[in-house]
């Protein structure tokens, strides 16, 4: 079937996040008596929340305070407004999905206010205007349930819907939702998601490609 929706996460996919995200937190925790690397921060973390990073980093060792999760957004947002980087041909991507009447959404397991922060700069929240769902108002990923409601906000079904995620917590939601879901991943190294079986792809070009749409040269 056509497909009439698309559903990306945000960090990862959209914009370019996770390594800020990353190094914060892994700084913060050396202070708190747990020594991780940026990329075992991401191996550990990567796809879930604040509030689940808190709670294993407090299994793990870190004195983690009651107040720890707002303190680590506070820091990532004076981090982030410094500039966020949006993946390449993410604007075409969504302009050619406007093209052919392609309905886009977001469904990320961060806050709105993060989201905020790091999609208004570059004109991409006002391109999802309302159709922006955040896992901190709804079961965050895996489970399907963002998904399942932007789907019935948006009037589609199933086998009309793409989603894309860069991690296996993100795109086990996608699968669990029954839609068609791409892992992403511009590294093409796709450590982030396993052997999940979805379509690990390295553009949005060609996801493009793989669903019918039509970018130009």
């Amino acid at each position: 079937m056509t497909v009439k929706f698309v559903i990306f996460d945000c960090d990862g996919v959209l914009v370019d996040t996770e390594p800020t995200t990353n190094r914060v937190i892994a700084s913060d925790l050396v202070k708190r008596g747990l020594t991780l690397s940026d990329h075992e921060i991401g191996e550990l973390f990567v796809g879930g929340t604040i509030e689940g990073v808190s709670k294993r980093a407090r299994k793990m060792g870190a004195a983690i305070p009651n107040d720890w999760v707002e303190t680590i957004y506070a820091k990532m947002f004076k981090e982030f407004s410094s500039g966020v980087s949006v993946f390449d041909e993410v604007d075409v991507f969504l302009d050619a999905l406007a093209a052919q009447g392609i309905a886009i959404a977001i469904a990320s397991n961060g806050p709105l206010d993060k989201m905020e922060i790091t999609l208004a700069p570059s004109g991409l929240k006002a391109r999802f205007g309302s159709q922006i769902y955040s896992g901190h108002d709804y079961t965050p990923k895996p489970a399907p349930d963002m998904i399942l409601h932007a789907m019935q906000v948006a009037g589609v079904a199933a086998d009309e819907t793409v989603f894309i995620d860069d991690s296996a917590t993100g795109a086990s939601a996608g699968l669990a939702a029954g839609v068609r879901t791409f892992g992403f991943d511009p590294s093409r190294k796709f450590t982030q998601l396993g052997e999940l079986a979805v379509n690990k792809v390295g553009s949005m070009r060609e996801i493009a490609g793989l669903i019918g749409v039509a970018m130009p040269a």
